[in-house]
């Protein structure tokens, strides 16, 4: 069941190659965690969400499409605030009501739950895009007026960004970075150049045009052949200014208000650790910070209000675009997880690359963001495969890497240690509690928590609200 390019024991036989070694962990004991499964956590780990004036977090932590929407959806009823901090409409979250798809790209998910949701400055907005999330929502019965806020300081997604985006992509060649064409990469290089335009200039629609004009100019000069016209942007973007701007606050004020009265605030974080811009595969990661850091910047709140910091994981792994992906299958395993797991992006439908649970790379990501405990996502996709793999090390040259590498040629280099597992045949998506589960699903989850060194309180059984199990309560 282990790839074959990889290996399944750090043990080595006398002709230099790995011996395979499948660990068999048997049925679980009736401990969830604590000292018997080597987790070491302290009470704030047990501290409940949504505590006054406090902020609570969701986030990625492999290579995005974890599942975040969804526990952002049941959490968020509880919360008053329910926020985005970074990225754009590269993000994609669908989430499952009565047999319903909700499908997210820039308004959080927590507007199905009748709280007040924030576009933070940190994320940039495409306008046109944001108005058609908006049409299909009030299409399917659910009132946002009132509810939905943008930033003041968020930046604008141009169409000619995404545009440019798709040039850049062309102009790599071989080398393309397989971004989502939505013009995230070019908006935030126009923040970062400070020739961008943001969401409160449409106040002053005589600014807005002498800025619009200026960057149009720059981006024509810089790019031969591009053409905008800047006239039809401008009718444009005069004509959605109405709609627009009833939605346009002060957010770091109003946030910080908000906590002050003793509110409390739900980050949703879009796409996930391994492409952020700084701790990512680079240069094969998104055009911002989603790891825990762009909760601050993202959202002008300070980080002593931040609590409970939640890691999504995927029972498995996927990636979509280009970049090393260690555990991944090229094989019929590979395809198999993606029919049952329906691993296509929401935003652009490509299929997505699959492969096994990745420790090493968890435990990176955990580091990176404090994680305080895990949501395990998608567990019921694994229902019906007779073994199940984990990648537990990486090794180098023989030797053992202790952390994720920065050199994207010594990563792609990397073979993974392998820890195989029984798996199981039942349907789980009826299990309401961790002891519904088969023996073997119950194992897989403890192992996993073992070696991630962090409890697993939520779990994943299949797609809709209803299908997961809260082991804290």
């Amino acid at each position: 069941m282990c790839p074959d390019r990889v290996f399944s024991s750090s043990t080595k036989t006398k002709g230099g190659a790995f011996a395979a070694i499948t660990i068999c962990v048997g049925a679980a004991a009736g401990v969830l965690w604590g000292n018997e499964n080597g987790i070491a956590y302290n009470e704030k780990s047990k501290e409940v969400y949504g505590q006054k004036g406090s902020i609570d977090v969701i986030l990625g932590a492999q290579w995005g499409d974890e599942g975040k929407g969804k526990l952002v959806d049941i959490l968020s009823g509880k919360y008053d605030i329910c926020a985005r901090v970074a990225g754009g409409s590269n993000a994609g979250h669908t989430i499952v009501v009565d047999g319903k798809k909700f499908k997210f790209h820039l308004v959080p998910s927590g507007i199905l739950q009748g709280v007040h949701c924030i576009i933070g400055n940190g994320v940039v907005v495409h306008l046109r895009g944001l108005l058609e999330e908006l049409k299909a929502l009030s299409s399917s019965g659910v009132d946002y007026k009132g509810r939905l806020l943008i930033s003041d300081r968020a930046h604008i997604v141009f169409d000619f960004h995404q545009k440019i985006d798709g040039l850049n992509e062309e102009r790599l060649g071989g080398s393309k970075l397989g971004t989502t064409h939505k013009g995230i990469g070019p908006a935030y290089g126009s923040k970062t150049m400070r020739n961008g335009l943001r969401i409160g200039d449409l106040q002053d629609f005589e600014y807005f045009e002498r800025r619009l004009r200026s960057l149009v100019t720059q981006l024509e000069g810089s790019y031969p052949g591009l053409k905008i016209d800047v006239e039809a942007e401008l009718a444009y973007y005069k004509s959605i200014r109405d709609t627009i701007l009833p939605m346009v606050v002060d957010s770091i004020e109003y946030t910080n208000e908000a906590l002050k009265e003793g509110k409390n605030v739900l980050v949703e974080g879009a796409n996930a650790t391994m492409i952020d811009y700084d701790f990512g595969t680079y240069p094969y990661v998104t055009s911002s910070n989603p790891s825990v850091g762009s909760v601050c910047t993202g959202l002008g709140v300070p980080p002593g209000r931040v609590k409970q910091i939640c890691g999504i994981v995927k029972a498995y792994c996927t990636r979509v675009g280009e970049g090393p992906f260690p555990t991944e299958l090229i094989d019929n395993l590979g395809e198999k997880i993606r029919s049952k797991g329906g691993e296509y992006g929401t935003t652009t439908g490509r299929a997505r690359r699959c492969g096994w649970i990745d420790i090493p790379q968890l435990r990176y990501a955990s580091m990176v963001n404090g994680f305080s405990e895990i949501n395990l996502t998608k567990l019921d996709v694994l229902s019906g495969f007779d073994q199940i793999c984990i990648g537990v090390k990486y090794v180098y040259k023989g030797k053992e890497l202790k952390t994720m590498p920065a050199s994207l040629r010594t990563y792609s280099e990397v073979e993974v240690v392998y820890e195989t597992m029984p798996g199981w045949n039942e349907d789980i998506s009826n299990a309401k509690n961790f002891s519904d589960l088969p023996e073997n699903a119950q194992a897989y989850v403890l192992r996993l928590e073992k070696l991630i060194g962090l409890p697993i309180r939520w779990i994943g059984t299949g797609p809709g609200r209803h299908h997961i199990i809260d082991r804290w309560v």
